[in-house]
């Protein structure tokens, strides 16, 4: 695995294998890397000659800076992991790299940058969609992988590929779990004993939920998702919403979509974890 931290070199280099007919494999990571951002890589790794991943806590998409500070930071441990996982190009640029100049581009992604996590985090999916459009223009053509504990922003993502025409196929990949239930994210490592003990409460209520969603109202299964989990001192439900899958607009009967998301944002302490879940609801529900 080479570790290359230059524009310009890793595009000389990605020039060089397409030269050789080599199709392209891309992972975008902030670091701190887990088995869920292992996961991808070895997607990654199956369905493409080369692999790149790219390692770069992105201050853009952070609208709060105490957030982008404590964001947990592990290079030596995830060069590694990358190299085991079968990585053949890892980008670590810097800031500098990354945003030579102050980026001002705006994004207009109309309601799914303004509900769930677009209302509560301002200016995050505009930043997202700064970092990985620059890093697909870096890395060209390619195939794309990104975990589906991230719903919306996969959403977002794929607008945006859309919109500005570029060459990318975008591989949506499941969630995946520790054995207590809780998604996988570089934010648990930020999780005090206790607080880790606690956070799998929310993937197990949103579990539960899915079996009262065949006989209870949209918004009993919100209340009770909402109310459980604010019943543990620990937690703190920022928002729960359940939605349309494609357009994210909150619905408010099971009848108004197929396969209706629960997306949820809870603070575990300081800590902030998001998940979701599908609802099979049969559509004879009338409530």
């Amino acid at each position: 695995m080479k570790t290359l931290n230059s524009v310009k070199d890793l595009k000389n280099l990605l020039t060089q294998e397409r030269l050789k007919n080599k199709n392209i494999g891309f992972v975008p990571t902030m670091g701190a890397l887990h088995d869920g951002h292992l996961s991808l890589v070895k997607h990654c790794v199956r369905e493409n000659e080369v692999c790149v991943v790219s390692i770069f806590v992105n201050p853009t998409q952070f609208n709060d800076k105490n957030d982008l500070d404590a964001y947990p930071r592990t290079p030596e441990k995830d060069r590694t992991l990358l190299q085991t996982a079968g990585c053949n190009y890892l980008f670590a640029p810097s800031e500098k790299e990354m945003y030579p100049e102050p980026d001002t581009r705006t994004f207009n992604f109309g309601n799914l940058a303004c509900v769930m996590e677009g209302e509560h985090r301002p200016g995050h999916f505009n930043g997202v969609a700064q970092i990985v459009s620059k890093l697909f223009n870096i890395i060209g053509p390619c195939k794309a992988y990104f975990g589906e504990k991230d719903f919306q922003q996969i959403a977002i993502i794929q607008q945006m590929v859309k919109s500005l025409h570029l060459n990318v196929q975008i591989i949506p990949c499941p969630t995946l779990r520790e054995a207590d239930g809780l998604a996988m994210s570089s934010r648990n490592q930020l999780l005090s004993d206790e607080q880790r003990r606690k956070a799998p409460l929310i993937a197990q209520t949103l579990k539960e939920s899915a079996t009262l969603a065949t006989n209870k109202t949209v918004r009993e299964v919100k209340d009770f998702v909402t109310n459980t989990l604010n019943k543990e001192p620990l937690l703190r439900v920022e928002y729960f919403e359940i939605a349309n899958r494609h357009t994210f607009t909150p619905i408010t009967c099971w009848t108004e979509t197929t396969l209706p998301i629960g997306c949820i944002a809870v603070f575990c302490g300081n800590v902030r974890l998001i998940d979701n879940i599908t609802y099979f609801v049969p559509q004879i529900q009338t409530n």
